[in-house]
């Protein structure tokens, strides 16, 4: 039987189905970022930036424009996990140094100088941003640096890619993106971006070599959603995006029609996997996978398949919760 036959089941069989409601308790007690935490990490990120935004203003021959909260947390899209928060600090294109590690190093120097009562180690350049160190809180920040050039809607220009040249996007235009797919399924839309990314960091735990990242599964959870897909069903929404990633191999390129037109988009890069940012068509934000990444991605999906698939026809309620272990973790209980 096809994985996404959906039978009407009796008896033993129905009573050993995990529900919507067993991953919707799952989500709320394990996957989901607490909205007293997430209140509490925003206020955190409210005082820096307020700080950072006084120390850009107070320095004006550095360049420093302003700051803005990004990333999951901004999005709403956030676990429980959370470790990190990402913030933006927008720079003059002209005044900084265009090297990225140059531009990383002076940015640390900046933020030493917002924060001379930190030790130099707790604010220390990380991959593609700056990371500071709370000692009290132990929250992480990462502080991205994005070069503004005067284009509208906050857009600028960022290392995206390891390696490349600095990429146009822009983050209101992103959390916008995100929030009218939230709009449209109040609730449920984020939740399944949430539990397919904690699906992303399990197989992270198992293979080192698994990459998958959030704006990525971001991107596919909204593609569906825009084709139609109801997401008010945990179990089958999960389904349905696995099985898109087998049945496509992610080989469809995805792109949205929100800022730009398809007639926009680039010929055929070649690259394993095309998946475009929203705000710039000529952005494939997946352009450093190869085609390992993406089998990988494929195999993880056809496995979390089977299992979710074994699962609907477990005789017990025991075998069920050890099927949808596979894809949720060895926390889930049913």
């Amino acid at each position: 039987m096809s994985p996404l036959a959906q039978p009407t089941l009796e008896g033993p069989l129905a009573a050993a189905q995990i529900t919507h409601a067993d991953i919707a308790y799952f989500a709320d007690e394990s996957v989901n970022l607490k909205r007293e935490d997430a209140a509490d990490f925003r206020e955190q990120v409210r005082r820096l930036r307020e700080k950072l935004d006084k120390y850009a203003a107070d320095h004006p021959d550095y360049g420093l424009i302003k700051t803005l909260l990004s990333g999951s947390l901004a999005k709403g899209t956030a676990l429980k996990t959370l470790n990190d928060i990402d913030v933006a600090f927008y720079v003059k294109a002209d005044k900084v140094p265009k090297k990225e590690t140059d531009l990383l190093e002076w940015l640390a120097e900046r933020l030493r100088e917002a924060y001379p009562q930190m030790k130099r180690d707790q604010i220390k350049p990380n991959h593609h941003s700056v990371c500071i160190k709370f000692a009290v809180s132990g929250l992480s920040v990462d502080v991205v640096p994005v070069e503004y050039k005067g284009d509208p809607d906050d857009r600028g220009y960022l290392f995206a890619n390891d390696g490349g040249d600095p990429v146009l996007t822009s983050i209101p235009l992103h959390l916008a993106f995100i929030r009218k797919r939230k709009e449209q399924q109040k609730q449920h839309f984020a939740q399944v971006v949430r539990l397919v990314k904690w699906w992303v960091r399990l197989r992270k735990i198992n293979d080192a070599d698994f990459k998958l990242k959030s704006f990525m599964t971001e991107l596919i959870v909204a593609h569906l959603a825009d084709g139609g897909l109801s997401m008010g069903d945990y179990p089958a929404a999960l389904e349905k995006v696995f099985t898109y990633i087998v049945k496509s191999r992610l080989k469809t390129r995805v792109a949205f029609a929100d800022y730009y037109s398809a007639s926009k988009l680039p010929v055929p890069t070649g690259k394993a996997i095309e998946i475009f940012d929203p705000v710039n068509e000529t952005n494939n934000i997946a352009s450093v996978y190869d085609d390992g990444h993406r089998q990988k991605i494929v195999a993880a999906a056809q496995d979390a398949l089977e299992a979710i698939a074994e699962a609907r026809f477990a005789t017990t309620r025991g075998r069920a919760i050890e099927c949808w272990q596979d894809v949720l973790g060895p926390s889930f209980r049913g």
